[in-house]
């Protein structure tokens, strides 16, 4: 016990001493620098006020548009990534093809969300498509991962008792690994849509569509009250939402029990 808390000590000071390194080396708290922009940052919201209520109507219009492309692309990311992540299981195929599947998702998973809008507005221009595309790669990236675990995670016991009938790889995906693993698909598609909302307002900052692309607009214009709309306006819609997803989340792990 003696030795372990002694061990703990070492850590928290070795993190400690490493992350005021890295804030004196970045300068995080540079007199200044740090007070001016504090002052900065007032000067700005003070521009915010009062909101423009005027515009509202194109202002919900935007944000009608942003749920459209994440949920859009929620589904289509879904959809792409359950033969991924079929593809990546060990449960099912041997390490070439796992291997090379999951080389597949990594690479995804390793370009963010915005480089995704960016890379689409380049193929198909300036609006929802482009964002909706965006997100579908970058849900896919993420659930396929999620996925593959979760099949692989599935008790030995039943998919050897599925195995023995004879099944194929499809049939034993469809009767064992599914009703196994269906808790976690269906939260995890319902977490991403949550996370898409909010990715979604980003990539319009790239011209994707959708209410980050009018942000941006009144920020070029210094239109500060339009974009404290808009604000007001996202952050009610992400509380609602997640709100709504929270729930249906409860309510699905309680009404699908394992077999």
């Amino acid at each position: 016990m003696k030795q372990q808390g002694h061990l703990e000590k070492i850590i928290f000071t070795l993190i400690f001493g490493i992350s005021s390194f890295f804030i004196w080396q970045l300068k995080l708290f540079d007199p200044q620098v740090f007070f001016p922009g504090l002052k900065r940052l007032a000067q700005f919201c003070s521009y915010l006020f009062p909101p423009n209520f005027d515009i509202l109507p194109s202002v919900l219009w935007a944000m009608w548009e942003t749920i459209q492309i994440a949920l859009a692309g929620t589904i289509l990311g879904f959809l792409m990534s359950l033969p991924l992540a079929f593809l990546g299981a060990k449960t099912f195929f041997g390490p070439t093809v796992t291997i090379i599947a999951r080389g597949f998702i990594g690479a995804i998973r390793t370009i963010p969300s915005i480089l995704y809008g960016v890379v689409f507005v380049v193929a198909f221009g300036l609006g929802p498509q482009a964002g909706a595309w965006g997100v579908a790669f970058y849900t896919l990236g993420y659930l396929a991962k999620i996925y593959y675990e979760a099949f692989e995670a599935v008790d030995q016991e039943v998919m050897e008792a599925v195995r023995s009938t004879g099944c194929s790889k499809l049939q034993l995906l469809r009767f064992a690994v599914m009703p196994e693993t269906a808790n976690t698909i269906i939260s995890q598609v319902l977490f991403m849509f949550e996370y898409n909302i909010r990715s979604s307002t980003i990539m319009g900052f790239v011209g994707a569509g959708g209410i980050g692309y009018y942000m941006l607009g009144y920020v070029q214009m210094l239109q500060y009250q339009n974009l404290l709309t808009t604000l007001i306006v996202t952050f009610f819609v992400v509380m609602m939402i997640d709100f709504l997803s929270f729930r249906l989340r409860s309510m699905i792990v309680v009404a699908i029990p394992k077999p």
